[in-house]
C-alpha cells in the first residue's frame, strides 16, 4: 500500500489560538493522520490548548510524554518549555536550546518531520510574528513534503505565513477554516517519492535535530555548517555561524541557540535598550550614592566636601539625561519594520 500524507505538523504563534480552533473544527472524525502542533507559549504557563482543541474538534488533543507512540487520529501539542520532535514510531520531548528565542519552537518539529517522514509530511504555518517555521517548512519541501500557509489576509498576525511564502515554494494557501478539509483531502493522496537532501544539508539537519534533543552543539560541530558571523548570540553571547538554506539566512551559536535573521535582529535591538537602561541605572545609583555621602558630610560639618558630592551628583544626573532619552526612543527592529 502506498504511503499517504499522514504526518501533519503545524506551527503557530501570536493569533494562533483562533487559527488552531478553526483548523480542528474542520477536521472529519476518524481522520487517519497524526497532527503535531507547536504554539509559542511562555515557560511556566499552563497550556489550555489540549482542552480547547479537544472541545472544538472531533480528534482528541494532549501533550505527549517523551517516548509516546505516534497514533493516527490524535493531536499532539508540544508541552510548555519543551521541544517536540518526531522519530519513526514515537515522539521525543526534550529541553534543547531555544530556537528563534522559543522553546517549544516550530522549526525543530518541522525539521524532524521532514527528516524522518519525507514526502509523508505536511507542514502548515499559521498566524504569528517574525518567522519561526520558515526554515523547517523549507526542509519539508526539500524532502518532497507538502508546504501550506494560512492566508496572510486571514491571519491575525501575518508575519509567519508571509515569511514562509517569500522563502518556500508553497503548495497551498488557505483560510484557517478551510485547512481542516484540505488536510482531509491530502490524507487521501499518495505521498509520492521522498527527495534526498544534499549531503551537506542532510548532515546539518541531522545534527540540528540532535541539538534540539539535548545533545551538545559543540560535540555536533554545528559551526562547520556555516561561515562565522561577526555577531554574538543574544541568549548566551556565543559565537554564531551563518547558515544558508535557499534564500533563507539564519544563525546558530556554538552552544546551540538558533535564530532566523529576523529573530536575531529583534534580539540584538532588544539588547540595545537593555544596555542603555543598565547605563541609566548605573548613573542613578551614582547620583543616589553621592547625595547620600553629601548629606552625611554636611551633618558632620564638612560643608566643602558635601558641596563637592552634591556637584558631582548633579553632573552625573545631567550626563544620564541623553542616555535615558536614547533608551526611551529605542525601537526593537523586526523584518517588518525595516521593509
Amino acid at each position: 500500500m502506498a504511503a499517504r500524507k499522514d504526518i501533519v505538523v503545524v506551527g503557530a504563534s501570536a493569533g494562533g489560538m483562533d487559527a488552531l480552533q478553526k483548523l480542528v473544527a474542520g477536521l472529519p472524525a476518524g481522520l487517519p493522520v497524526a497532527i503535531f502542533v507547536v504554539w509559542h507559549l511562555s515557560p511556566g504557563v499552563r497550556s489550555v490548548l489540549p482542552d480547547v482543541l479537544t472541545r472544538n474538534g472531533p480528534l482528541p488533543a494532549r501533550h505527549p510524554e517523551d517516548g509516546d507512540a505516534i497514533e493516527p487520529g490524535r493531536i499532539y501539542i508540544a508541552p510548555p518549555d519543551r521541544h517536540m520532535l518526531l522519530e519513526r514510531d514515537y515522539i521525543r520531548v526534550a529541553r534543547g536550546p531555544k530556537e528563534n528565542r522559543f522553546r517549544p519552537a516550530v522549526d525543530p518539529l518541522f525539521r524532524s518531520a521532514a527528516y524522518v517522514f519525507g514526502a509523508r509530511a505536511v507542514g502548515i504555518v499559521l498566524s504569528g510574528a517574525l518567522d519561526d517555521g520558515t526554515s523547517g517548512l523549507w526542509t519539508i519541501k526539500m524532502r518532497g513534503g507538502t508546504a501550506i500557509v494560512q492566508d496572510p489576509a486571514d491571519a491575525l498576525h501575518r508575519s509567519m505565513p508571509l515569511n514562509a511564502m517569500e522563502n518556500v515554494a508553497i503548495d497551498h494557501k488557505a483560510r484557517a477554516a478551510d485547512l481542516g478539509p484540505l488536510i482531509a483531502r491530502l490524507a487521501l493522496e499518495p505521498a509520492g517519492p521522498d527527495r534526498a537532501l544534499a549531503e551537506e544539508d542532510r548532515r546539518r539537519v541531522e545534527r540540528e535535530i540532535r541539538i534540539a534533543e539535548e545533545f551538545e552543539a559543540l560535540d555536533e560541530h554545528v559551526l562547520q555548517h556555516g561561515e562565522l558571523a561577526p555577531y554574538t548570540c543574544p541568549e548566551c553571547h556565543g559565537v554564531l555561524a551563518q547558515i544558508q538554506e535557499g534564500r533563507i539566512v539564519r544563525f546558530r551559536c556554538h552552544t546551540g541557540h538558533a535564530f532566523s535573521a529576523a529573530t536575531l535582529l529583534d534580539g540584538v535591538t532588544e539588547q540595545i535598550e537593555a544596555r542603555l537602561w543598565d547605563a541609566v541605572r548605573a548613573y542613578d545609583e551614582t547620583v543616589l550614592f553621592l547625595n547620600r555621602m553629601g548629606e552625611q558630610l554636611a551633618k558632620a560639618g564638612n560643608t566643602k566636601a558635601a558641596e563637592l558630592c552634591f556637584d558631582k551628583a548633579r553632573e552625573a544626573h545631567e550626563r544620564s539625561r541623553p542616555v535615558r532619552e536614547a533608551a526611551l526612543r529605542t525601537e526593537t527592529l523586526t523584518d517588518e519594520s525595516v521593509r
